[in-house]
C-alpha cells in the first residue's frame, strides 16, 4: 500500500511532464518492430501500431492533465514555466548539439490531437487496408510518421525539430504513393516529396541562420546553444537581431510553413494528394502535416514578430500569403469538376 501510494504521488507530481518524450520514442519503438517482425505477427504489424498509439495518446493525456494542474496551481497572469530536459548528444569544437522536450501549453494541445488522430487512423486503417499486399510497410510508415510530428512537436531546439520535419516528408512520400503501381499515385507522391521538399530547403537556411546570428547571445545570456527554440525566441525579442537578418531568416522559415501547409504558391501538391488512401489523406492532409507549417509559426512566432515587424505600419507577409491562397483556393473551387 505504502509503494502503491509513493508511486501515485510520483505521478501525480508531474511523471508525465518530465517523461514527455515517452512520446514520440514509443511510436519509433513500434515502427523498428513492425519492419522487423511485422510479417509474422498475427495481424502483420497493425496491433504494434494501434498499441504504441494507444500508448502515446495515454502520455499525452497525461501530460495535459499534470499541465492544467500546474496552469491552475500558478498565480493568475504569471507565466508558466514549460518543462524542459536536454541532454548533450554530439559536441564538436565550439558547437553543443543537444536533443530534449520543451513541454507548454502549445506542445500539450498538438500533442494530444495528433496522438489522438492518429490512433483512430490507425484503427480505421486495420479494416480499410486489409488484405492489401503491402499491409505491414503501410502501418510501418504511418506509425513513423506519427513518431516524426510527435518527435517535432516536443522539440526543445531546431534540431530535433528538422528531424521530425523531415521524418514525416518522407513518410508522407511513401503513404501517397502507397498504391505506386498506379500512375497517377506515383506521380502525385513525387509530386508531393520534391514540392515540400523545395520549401523545406527554407527551413534549413533559416535554422541555420538563427544559430550562427543568435549562438553568442544564447550562449552568454542563457547557457544554450543557437539551436535551443527557447534561446532563439529570447534573443529575436531582445533588440539585438541585425533587421536584414532575421527578416531573411524569417522569410526562409516561412517558404517552409508555406511548402508543409499547402499554401500559395507551393499549394499544388496538396490536391493531388488525395490519391493515396483514404486514411492517409485523414491524416497527413486535414490533423497534422498540414498543420505542422502552422505549428512552425506558432513556435518560432517571436522571430515572425520581429522579423517582419508584425506591430509596425508594412504588410504583415504572413497574412499576405494566407490572403492569396484563401482566394486561389475559392476561385479554383468554382472550376472543379471532382468533389
Amino acid at each position: 500500500m505504502i509503494a502503491a501510494a509513493e508511486a501515485l504521488q510520483t505521478l501525480s507530481s508531474g511523471w508525465f511532464l518530465e517523461h514527455a518524450w515517452l512520446i514520440p520514442i514509443v511510436p519509433a519503438i513500434g515502427f523498428a518492430i513492425i519492419i522487423l517482425f511485422g510479417k509474422k505477427l498475427p495481424m502483420k504489424g497493425s496491433e504494434i501500431g494501434l498499441l504504441s498509439m494507444i500508448a502515446s495518446l495515454v502520455l499525452a493525456g497525461g501530460t495535459a492533465m499534470q499541465w492544467i494542474d500546474r496552469v491552475g496551481s500558478g498565480a493568475e497572469g504569471q507565466f508558466i514555466t514549460p518543462v524542459v530536459r536536454t541532454w548533450n548528444w554530439w559536441q564538436i569544437g565550439g558547437m553543443n548539439f543537444t536533443i530534449g522536450q520543451s513541454i507548454d501549453g502549445l506542445a500539450v494541445i498538438i500533442l494530444v490531437v495528433v496522438a489522438f488522430i492518429s490512433t483512430l487512423v490507425q484503427l480505421y486503417s486495420t479494416e480499410y487496408l486489409k488484405g492489401d499486399r503491402r499491409y505491414t510497410h503501410f502501418f510501418a510508415a504511418l506509425t513513423l510518421f506519427s513518431a516524426g510530428m510527435l518527435a517535432m512537436v516536443i522539440a526543445e531546439d531546431t534540431i530535433l525539430f528538422l528531424l521530425g520535419w523531415e521524418i514525416m516528408g518522407l513518410c508522407s512520400f511513401m503513404l501517397i504513393g502507397h498504391w505506386w503501381e498506379d500512375g497517377a499515385n506515383s506521380r502525385a507522391a513525387l509530386k508531393a516529396f520534391f514540392t515540400v521538399r523545395t520549401g523545406d530547403m527554407g527551413l534549413l537556411i533559416g535554422v541555420a541562420m538563427l544559430y550562427f546570428a543568435s549562438n553568442d547571445w544564447t550562449t552568454e545570456h542563457l547557457g544554450v546553444s543557437g539551436f535551443s527554440i527557447r534561446g532563439i525566441s529570447a534573443w529575436a525579442l531582445s533588440g539585438e537581431p541585425n533587421s536584414t537578418v532575421i527578416l531573411v531568416a524569417s522569410i526562409a522559415l516561412f517558404i517552409a510553413a508555406i511548402g508543409k501547409s499547402g499554401q500559395f504558391p507551393l499549394h499544388t501538391w496538396l490536391p493531388d494528394a488525395m490519391a493515396g488512401p483514404t486514411p492517409v489523406s485523414s491524416l497527413l492532409h486535414s490533423s497534422t502535416m498540414v498543420v505542422a507549417g502552422v505549428f512552425l509559426v506558432s513556435r518560432l512566432y517571436p522571430v515572425f514578430f520581429t522579423g517582419f515587424d508584425i506591430l509596425g505600419t508594412g504588410g504583415n507577409f504572413i497574412m499576405i500569403i494566407g490572403a492569396i491562397t484563401i482566394v486561389i483556393a475559392a476561385a479554383l473551387a468554382f472550376v472543379q469538376n471532382d468533389i
